[in-house]
């Protein structure tokens, strides 16, 4: 349990602390925007991989015995959650996080979702993994992760009305985003790749990187 803390401490202290005011542009300006981009994703897929592999190791106890419903909660909402992540991710979001740099005020196709579809693509896979996962372990791990995303969307709102402007910032989080053909294409290329990826999730990704096979735990109560 203690390599498991260490680890989950670590993780969330990686995301927190670049988010604090000043801390991420001193970083760029010191290594510049490429070189801190691919140092910052490395070191959140070894403290990732480090987390999931601390968490399998870790002594357990059981909270509570999974039923049936609750492994189709996570069935369900992960298509939902992975359509946000890779949506958000693939385009420039002056208001919020995105692997692309926003240089303007055009809002991305994603934006006709949520003004955070990254942090609410990862608060829904946080939140699909408890109620299926009975135990400590899985609860205390989600549950941060669900937290850190929630207390991301206001970071990320004061972040971008210092860096916008007060009134940028307030006409492009207050206004409607028009559903056009453009949007429309976006957001149906990222639901595509999100339910291939989902796909192959199901199928045997999620047993090979993670261990657990979610097709194994829906056919244990409906199979």
């Amino acid at each position: 349990m203690t390599e498991f803390l260490l680890a989950l401490a670590a993780f969330v202290l990686a995301h927190l602390v670049p988010a604090m005011p000043g801390v991420r542009p001193r970083l760029v300006a010191l290594a510049g925007r490429p070189a801190y981009i691919a140092v910052y994703s490395v070191l959140s897929l070894v403290l990732l991989a480090w987390l999931v592999v601390a968490a399998r190791r870790a002594d357990d106890l059981w909270l509570w015995q999974p039923a049936g419903w609750q492994w189709l909660v996570a069935a369900l909402l992960m298509p939902v959650s992975l359509v946000l992540l890779v949506a958000g991710l693939a385009e420039p979001n002056p208001l919020s996080v995105s692997l692309r740099r926003s240089d303007g005020e055009t809002l991305p196709a994603s934006a006709v979702l949520t003004r955070h579809p990254v942090l609410w693509g990862f608060l829904l896979w946080a939140l699909a993994h408890v109620p299926a996962n009975g135990r400590l372990v899985p609860v205390i791990l989600f549950g941060t992760m669900a937290a850190l995303a929630a207390l991301g969307m206001p970071m990320l709102d004061r972040k971008a009305q210092r860096r916008l402007g007060d009134e940028t910032w307030r006409r492009l989080a207050g206004q409607p985003v028009p559903l056009s053909r453009t949007r429309l294409a976006h957001l149906a290329g990222a639901a595509v790749l999100a339910i291939a990826l989902y796909a192959w999730m199901l199928a045997q990704g999620h047993a090979l990187l993670i261990g657990p096979d979610p097709l194994g735990g829906l056919r244990a109560f409906y199979g």
